[in-house]
C-alpha cells in the first residue's frame, strides 16, 4: 500500500471471490470448515444462485456455536452451512474508501468485511490479520 489512503479505494485491496471460501448454503458444515482452512481465512461467504451474499460465518461464530450447542459435534458437522450463517452482518462496495473501511472494522471489532455490488452480490473481503 502506498503511503497515502486517502486517494485509494476498496477495489485496491479487495480479496477476489477465488482466494476466499464462498459456497452455497447448503454446502455442509464440515466442508465449510475444510473451505475455511484451505483457502486461510477465518470466515465462509455463503451466496444464493445468483451471486448474492446471503450470510457470513466466522470463526468466531463457530467458538459461539461450540460453546451454545447441545449437539454433539459430528451432528453438528452433517448440518448446512446456512443453519449456522448470520444473515445480518456489515459490507462495503468496492468505491468505498479504505479508510472507511477500516473505520467500520475497528468500531464493529471484526477482521474481514465483504464488499458488495449495487445488488448484493459478492465482490470479494475485505481482510485485516490480526
Amino acid at each position: 500500500m502506498s503511503t497515502s489512503t486517502t486517494n485509494q479505494t476498496i477495489k485496491d485491496i479487495i480479496l477476489p471471490p477465488e482466494d476466499i471460501p464462498v459456497m452455497p448454503p447448503y454446502t455442509l458444515l464440515k466442508e465449510a470448515l475444510e473451505m475455511m482452512t484451505a483457502k486461510r481465512l477465518g470466515i465462509a461467504c455463503v451466496i444464493d444462485d445468483e451471486g448474492k451474499l446471503i450470510g457470513l460465518f466466522t470463526d468466531g461464530d463457530l467458538r459461539r456455536m461450540l460453546l451454545k450447542s447441545q449437539k454433539p459435534l459430528s451432528a453438528l458437522f452433517a448440518d448446512d452451512i446456512i443453519d449456522h450463517a448470520r444473515m445480518q452482518f456489515s459490507s462495503v462496495d468496492r468505491n468505498t474508501s479504505i479508510e472507511e473501511a477500516l473505520t467500520l472494522l475497528q468500531r464493529r471489532e471484526i477482521f474481514d468485511l465483504p464488499v458488495l455490488d449495487n445488488k448484493g452480490g459478492l465482490e470479494g473481503v475485505i481482510h485485516l490479520h490480526p
